[in-house]
């Protein structure tokens, strides 16, 4: 046994994960740990910023090849299927990267327990509205209504 008691031994054969543990107590309850979450978070954030990188490129080259920016040209433009799956796409996937994004600054930044669970739901009620209320615009061109 070592000074604390806890039976650890130099020849691995009782191991204390406890004592040997460098996550703080709550952590171990609750199941929580740097590796839990993080990982989504890190490849969401990847993964949605290289597509808009692409959904952006196209968007640009499609709109460099439009004869004009008129009205009438834009909504022809968005009422191709296509381009109404892409832009809508690209509307989702920004609304995405977006939460993400404003989630780790409110997370890293607002340190009142209770504003920042709050700011954490405005958050996401906002990007939700923007994502449906843009779907919603695009979809009500694309179908011509």
């Amino acid at each position: 046994m070592d000074r604390a008691g806890h039976g650890n031994r130099r020849d691995g054969h009782f191991l204390d994960r406890t004592a040997m543990s460098l996550r703080a107590p709550l952590g171990r309850v609750l199941g929580l740990g740097s590796a839990k979450g993080g990982t989504d978070h890190f490849w969401g954030q990847r993964v949605s910023g290289v597509a808009l990188v692409v959904l952006g490129l196209w968007f640009v080259a499609s709109l460099s090849v439009l004869p004009s920016l008129d009205h009438h040209i834009v909504v022809e433009f968005i009422g191709r299927p296509l381009n109404s799956v892409l832009l809508s796409l690209s509307s989702l996937t920004a609304a995405y990267h977006s939460y993400l994004g404003v989630q780790v600054v409110i997370e890293d930044y607002v340190h009142g327990p209770g504003l920042k669970i709050v700011s954490l739901i405005i958050s996401r009620f906002g990007h939700v509205f923007l994502a449906v209320v843009s779907l919603y615009a695009i979809l009500k061109i694309g179908l011509g209504a």
